[in-house]
């Protein structure tokens, strides 16, 4: 499974002797401090993104190893031409006073990378310390993606039923990015997009919708209406799929719970309703209410009852 995550271009440096020596390893002759420029770029993270997918730490700690001496590009050309600078080093950068939407640690790939101080590349370096040049596309391959509600791989539609980004009675779905097995490159992007089976994150721009109603007060509201609206939408449906899981136990025994959940998880709320009431016509059939209340009947068997205590 390939993956493109947008990021972003850090901070630039001095470089040190122990720098030099890490470029020495990518380099085929000792380059001097002045002849070279270095620039940190953070690569990817932990956090839950706009496409409802995520990369645990583990999965970080993997392509740390990865993408170290791979090279950057222009817009995923993959073109010897197109090379500009090369990751020296990765790390794996741990913020823990913050959580991710998962509930853990966020934590971060950050990388260094290098370039020659060129008259071809004065002007890159001049856009990234502008500030210009600043976000980056990272292309990698994972094994699978692990959904967050049920532990199976969420693109077998016969073992997950799950959709990234609902909510599952108390759990919200998404992906987990696993296994990761190579690093192809990272590349300097003007605005990133979907890009064949991968799929590019922006990380250090604008987030959509509320990047937009920020500048609005009206679109503001309006957005944070819309919001709430949806936050109602989710809680009905999460209480009308216990509601079914409920009457489908009773109105079918022989169904695990379980399997009923994940039955009732895969279906919108046009279904679930038909569902609901095709249940509940069936349990009233199993097990009709009975009556409260009685009269003439129960009173003449009682008096029949009480025929022996007349005098």
């Amino acid at each position: 499974m390939e993956i493109c995550k947008a990021a972003a271009v850090g901070e630039q440096g001095t470089v040190s002797e122990e720098d030099l020596a890490l470029i020495h390893a990518q380099s085929r002759k000792e380059l001097t401090a002045e002849e070279v420029y270095t620039f940190a770029v953070r690569l990817c993270d932990n956090e839950i993104d706009r496409d409802g997918e995520r990369f645990p730490a583990e999965t970080l700690a993997e392509l740390a190893k990865l993408f170290v001496g791979k090279c950057g590009v222009f817009d995923h050309r993959w073109s010897a031409r197109e090379q500009v600078a090369r990751i020296y080093k990765t790390e794996l950068v741990r913020e823990e006073n913050a959580r991710t939407g998962a509930g853990d640690g966020y934590c971060y790939l950050k990388g260094w990378a290098y370039m020659l101080r060129t008259e071809r590349t004065k002007d890159l370096i001049r856009e990234i310390e502008g500030g210009i040049k600043r976000e980056v596309s990272v292309g990698c391959q994972v094994e699978r993606a692990v959904c967050s509600v049920c532990g199976e791989d969420i693109h077998d539609r016969e073992r997950c039923v799950h959709v990234k980004g609902r909510l599952y009675g108390d759990k919200r779905c998404w992906a987990d990015l696993k296994g990761a097995s190579d690093a192809y490159e990272w590349s300097f992007v003007a605005v990133p997009a979907q890009r064949k089976a991968g799929v590019i994150k922006s990380m250090g721009g604008a987030d959509g919708l509320r990047a937009l109603a920020r500048k609005e007060p009206a679109c503001r509201a309006e957005l944070e209406t819309l919001e709430q609206e949806a936050g109602l939408g989710r809680r009905y449906l999460a209480a009308l799929r216990q509601e079914v899981v409920r009457l489908g136990a009773m109105a079918e025994p022989t169904l695990r719970s379980e399997t009923l959940r994940k039955i009732a998880d895969g279906l919108e709320e046009p279904e679930l309703t038909a569902l609901k009431r095709a249940y509940g016509q069936r349990v009233e059939e199993l097990w009709p209410a009975g009556t409260q209340l009685s009269y003439e009947t129960e009173r003449a068997a009682g008096g029949a009852d009480d025929e022996m205590f007349r005098i």
